[in-house]
């Protein structure tokens, strides 16, 4: 299985796609699955499920992610990229070799089963956030999933190791593009002019501050500014600049007070200086939120030795969360990192070795047998 595991993730490597065109991705995971001896149901075209029907109530769903990033690869490896400007950097092409084991294993013991289960290769988790439009069109309600499941292998947690927590794991994530509006003029003559640069830096002073007055400080929360572009020369008043970046909490109403906030800054900042400020700050992804009740099991039946229950969530982003919206589940880490293999996620050298996608299988199979919902 190990070998047949790493082939799986080789090839993957090879055609990564980003979110929503995944089209050979979706071919090789569909050959893979018929060889197996497997009916699958295509779901927003590039997406693949496998429902397993093993007579009973209840069903139980395991999801990988099958999406790449705009990156181009720099490893120098036998199975590098074959896309241009596209790579496999975030482990999905892992993820999914762990679900195809998974879904050989569970073919040979179909009659062990104490649920129905559910296999999920979903698009886009990257954006626009695929398992948002799964929940929408009623997936978890169709095949009466009561509990799902979904690792994402992590350079930071050492090699073989899995970690987790109850509760906040990762973050709600909203993206922020604000475009400010003046009047240009001449350096020389700046009080004609309405100099959006200048509000701008006064707009992040002041947008960093919401953390400090408005949130309580037993709640964490983040909001950075990642771009920022305005002016046409060095001396002319700039009369546009654009901003754009992120925030993050592991509170709704956190992320609410946080763009509430926004807007009355942008407000007054209007109000002092005659500008024109246009706002969006929208969630993306809710944050990951793993079932307190089902993580003490999950914790009993999947930890060993040297397993790292986390102090403390990520300010990552992951679009499991949807899921778990709806049904109890639980989002959990496969650590992957060695002295050789530790960069980091999303870079162009993000590499790791197939061997510790067992413990990921391993922990699929110690969850279908031993897990109650």
């Amino acid at each position: 299985m190990e070998e047949r595991i790493k082939h799986w993730r080789r090839q993957l490597h090879r055609i990564p796609e980003i979110g929503l065109k995944e089209y050979k991705t979706a071919q090789y995971l569909r050959q893979q699955l018929t060889l197996m001896g497997y009916a699958y149901e295509s779901v927003l075209d590039t997406g693949t499920l496998v429902y397993i029907d093993a007579h009973q109530s209840e069903t139980m769903a395991f999801r990988s992610d099958i999406d790449a990033l705009n990156i181009v690869e720099k490893n120098t490896i036998s199975f590098k990229s074959e896309h241009p400007d596209c790579m496999h950097a975030c482990g999905h092409d892992g993820h999914m070799a762990t679900l195809l084991g998974f879904a050989e294993w569970l073919k040979e013991h179909k009659n062990e089963l104490r649920y129905n289960v559910l296999l999920i290769f979903q698009p886009a988790e990257e954006s626009p956030g695929g398992a948002g439009l799964l929940v929408k069109e009623g997936l978890l309600e169709k095949y009466h999933v009561k509990g799902i499941f979904g690792l994402h292998l992590m350079p930071d947690i050492p090699a073989g190791k899995l970690a987790c927590r109850s509760g906040p794991l990762m973050a709600e994530c909203g993206e922020l593009h604000v475009t400010i509006r003046g009047q240009s003029s001449h350096a020389g003559l700046y009080h004609q002019g309405i100099d959006t640069i200048m509000i701008a830096s006064q707009l992040i002073g002041l947008y960093k501050s919401i953390k400090v007055t408005s949130i309580s400080p037993l709640e964490q929360g983040l909001l950075h500014i990642g771009m920022i572009e305005g002016g046409s020369a060095n001396n002319i008043v700039a009369n546009k600049t654009t901003m754009h970046g992120t925030v993050r909490t592991y509170s709704d109403d956190v992320f609410k007070e946080i763009s509430s906030q926004i807007k009355k800054i942008n407000a007054s900042m209007e109000s002092i200086y005659g500008c024109q400020i246009e706002c969006v700050c929208n969630p993306m992804y809710p944050p990951v939120l793993n079932d307190p009740s089902l993580y003490q099991q999950f914790k009993a039946i999947a930890f060993q030795d040297g397993d790292i229950e986390l102090k403390d969530p990520l300010m990552l982003a992951e679009d499991f969360s949807f899921y778990q919206t709806k049904v109890p589940g639980i989002f959990f880490y496969v650590g992957v990192g060695t002295p050789m293999q530790h960069s980091g996620l999303h870079t162009e050298t993000f590499n790791f070795d197939e061997k510790y996608l067992m413990r990921g299988l391993e922990t699929y199979i110690a969850l279908i047998q031993n897990i109650e919902l």
